[in-house]
Order: C-alpha cells, then structure tokens, then sequence
C-alpha cells in the first residue's frame, strides 16, 4: 500500500494523507482546510492535487476544520463514496460545515469587496450550503474499537483519542502478501482533559501517521489552571476594569472555559461579570457535546450530577443574533467575551479584536495554539501591529496565553500514548501535523524512544509501505 501526503506535512493544518491498496482502491484519512495566511493556502484549499472521483472512502478522525473542512469541496469535485467516522464527529460536522460554509461566503464579501477595487476576478467561495448537505448524506457513522470491513484485505477501527468529543485514531488492517498494519493518530488528546475521557490504548501497528503539533514544548500543569484564569479576570476586569477577549475554538475549548467559568461562580470567586459567548458554533457545539456525555469523564460526570449543568450559570449569556454580537462594541461595563474561531482567522472574534485591541485597558487571552501566521499566531508572538480585515491595528491591549487549555498533547504526553507500542516493531513512523523544526525536534525524541525509522513528509510526497 502507497500513503501520499496532500495536508498538514511539514505545516499544521490541511490534513489529508491519502492510501492506495495494491488494487488501486483509493481511501482518504481526513479532508482538512488550511487555515491560516499565506499566498499558497488559498491555491491549495482550492486544488487538492488527486482526482476526488477515484475516492472511494474517507476515513474522518474528527471534526475540527483543519481535518474535516474540505469534505464538502471533496464532494463538490466528484467524490461519491462513504464518509467513516464516530456519531459525535458526524453531529459535529453538521454544524460545523454549514458554519465554515456560511463564514466563508461572508468573510468572502469583504476579500472581493477589496479585490474589486483593485481591479482584481473576484473569488468563489470553495463550497456552498448545499454541497453541505449532499456531503452530510454521504455520512456513516461507527463506535469506538468496532472492526468495519471495507474490502475483504482492509478494514479499519477508532479507537479514542481524547482531543475533542468524538475524535478518533483510525486503526488499519490490510492485506498485501500476509495481514499489515497501520495507525494514525490523528490529533492525539490530553490525559486528565477536564471534559473528556483519556486517550485509548491502540494495537500494535506496523506503521504509524502521528502528529506532532507539539513536539517541541511541555504544556504547563494543569493544576494552576483555573488560579490563573481567576486572575486574569481579576486583573482585566476588576482592577483595569476592561473587557476579556478569548479567540477559542467551538468545540471542546469553549466548554472547558464555560466549566472553569462555571466552578468559580459556584465557589463565589467570580461575582456580576457578565460572561457572552458570541458564537452560534459554540452554543450548537455544547448542545451536542451535552447528546454524547457517555464521551466525559467521571469528574465532570460527578459535577453534573451535583450542580445539574456544567455550562450554564448566572450572569452566562449566549449569543446567538448579529445584533446582539454588534451591541457588545457599544458595552463600556467590564465583561468577558468568548467567541471563535480559536485562530481568531474568521468569525465575530475579529470583529471584536478590531473594535478592542487598541485599548490598554482589555486583554486578550490566547488559550491553545495558533499557526504563527494567522492572527491570533501573531499575537501570540507578540507582534505590535497586525493587520484585520484589511486594516492595521495597533496592540495596545494586554495579551496573555495560557497553553493549558490545549487540547494537543505536549511531547511527553504524545511519548506516553505511544507506550502501546513496541518501537522495534513500527517499520515506518511518518511525522505530519507539525511546523518542519518542530518534526525534526520530535523526531530526536522519538528515536531516543527507540523508534528507528522516522520520516517527515513534504507536501505530495509519496512513500511505500
């Protein structure tokens, strides 16, 4: 069997390795969206450099839109096959495709807007509502470590992964001369994730796709997790009495802040802080997340039970309507604003950084990763000015980052979850999900680790397994 890298191979996000049997059958892992600036993301969301057509599955390992994000332009361009994933990636996917297609027909207004006056061809959105739909029909959905025959020589099975609510790594049984294997990891979750459950254990295989978003860092302890956010709060809030701006993704990030949020207003340490969160994603995504609370872990299980809902509290509001996000500008009282997307690349963050960022008295809290070229990337490197929505702002307002809440494993949590394996037996370990000097630190690691042969992949390389 044939992998080719098309996504995510020597850069974080686009995720999309394609596998060819010896028969020519073709399945794809994962069909993500770059995200993030740059001349060249546009080009590659736009060309995905393998015919979609000859498709004849794709094996999803969650639904964040760097791994599911194309599906519907994948479908649009002629695939007609099966979409594999858990139910609660497909629940998610639905809210999040018709959510990234709507944000891309709207953010799309203002680019040709732009492009118009220049004189420039204006652009098509990569996908509409109604490519959506026909993609969430072709959806088939699969429980944890249940074996699924695709072909009499290849099935493949989930195993969880602990990075959002239904995310999974994809377990591949092929046969060629005798039975082979292959692993990937997807996006590989924390242990002791305040929502979801630990990672799972996988069978052995004899090769593995495996990120390595962080390969280079250790994330800080949790313990002073919540300590920190109070004071934050605390700091912008009651002491500079401004607004808390937090860029966080819908899924899985937005929930873990609202239960932090919730605990301190249970405990009395948070009092009338009014807390939006402006985000239509993230009130339908806590929604699902609340359908599949057999995914959570004992602790969370054990606060719900006592305090009846983990996401909702006094002085909690969500926003649904435009107005409303729009009236939060006009709001001179101190309060907390979460609101997607995590790398502050679309949605009605960028409203709010644009009409925040400026003043000294606001901060804006970064709480998991950012590719360094998007907007929130750069604020998390401490750039002075950046640039929004074609404008140049000036960062006037405190910006803090708290890698706590990342739903990436650091490396030594990435080693742990590879302690399944017997390195002597992984023929091939292929390094993707990652910035190129991050891979490279990784893979120093790993061979420490007694892995032996450790390849990172470039953009449409192709490797023989």
């Amino acid at each position: 069997m044939k992998v080719s890298f098309y996504g995510a191979a020597g850069m974080v996000t686009g995720s999309k390795h394609l596998l060819e049997t010896w028969d020519g059958k073709k399945i794809l892992l994962d069909c993500g969206l770059f995200q993030g600036g740059g001349v060249d993301i546009n080009e590659l969301n736009r060309h995905f450099g393998f015919a979609p057509n000859e498709v004849e599955h794709l094996l999803l390992s969650h639904a964040h839109i760097d791994h599911s994000g194309l599906i519907p332009r994948l479908v649009a361009e002629g695939f007609r096959g099966t979409i594999w994933c858990t139910p609660a990636t497909r629940d998610l996917c639905e809210i999040m495709l018709y959510d990234s297609a709507f944000i891309q027909e709207n953010d799309l207004k203002h680019v040709n807007k732009r492009r118009k006056k220049r004189g420039e061809t204006e652009l098509e959105p990569l996908y509409t509502p109604d490519d959506v739909q026909q993609a969430l029909s072709m959806f088939s959905i699969i429980e944890y470590e249940q074996e699924k025959d695709l072909y009499p020589d290849f099935s493949f099975s989930f195993y969880d992964s602990g990075h959002i609510i239904g995310s999974g790594g994809i377990y591949i049984r092929y046969k060629e001369d005798d039975w082979k294997s292959l692993f990937f990891t997807g996006d590989i979750g924390r242990p002791n994730d305040l929502i979801l459950r630990n990672p799972s254990p996988f069978p052995q295989a004899d090769a593995i796709i495996c990120e390595s978003t962080y390969g280079d860092r250790l994330h800080k302890d949790r313990t002073d997790q919540k300590a920190r956010l109070l004071r934050t709060v605390r700091e912008t809030c009651q002491m500079n009495k401004g607004k808390l701006l937090i860029p966080a993704f819908s899924v899985d990030r937005t929930q873990e802040l609202i239960y932090l949020l919730d605990q301190l207003v249970s405990e009395g340490e948070i009092e009338n802080i009014p807390v939006y969160v402006d985000s239509p994603l993230s009130i339908k995504a806590t929604a699902v997340m609340k359908q599949h609370e057999s995914y959570f872990n004992p602790e969370i299980t054990d606060y719900i039970h006592k305090d009846g809902d983990a996401f909702a509290f006094p002085n909690l509001h969500y926003i649904a309507n435009v107005e409303e996000s729009k009236k939060l500008n006009f709001k001179k009282d101190p309060c907390i604003i979460i609101s997607a997307s995590g790398m502050a690349e679309a949605g009605r963050i960028k409203h709010h950084l644009a009409n925040n960022i400026e003043d000294g008295r606001n901060t804006v809290l970064i709480v998991g990763y950012a590719t360094p070229s998007s907007l929130a990337g750069q604020l998390r490197l401490g750039e002075k000015e950046v640039r929004i929505f074609g404008e140049d702002y000036h960062v006037k307002a405190s910006v803090e980052i708290m890698d706590e809440f990342s739903a990436h494993a650091d490396y030594e949590e990435m080693i742990e979850y590879l302690k399944c394996q017997n390195p002597a037996k992984v023929k091939q370990l292929f390094l993707v999900h990652g910035e190129e000097d991050v891979q490279e630190e990784f893979k120093q690691k790993l061979m420490l680790e007694g892995f032996v042969h450790i390849h990172i992949p470039e953009l449409t390389d192709e490797y023989e397994l």
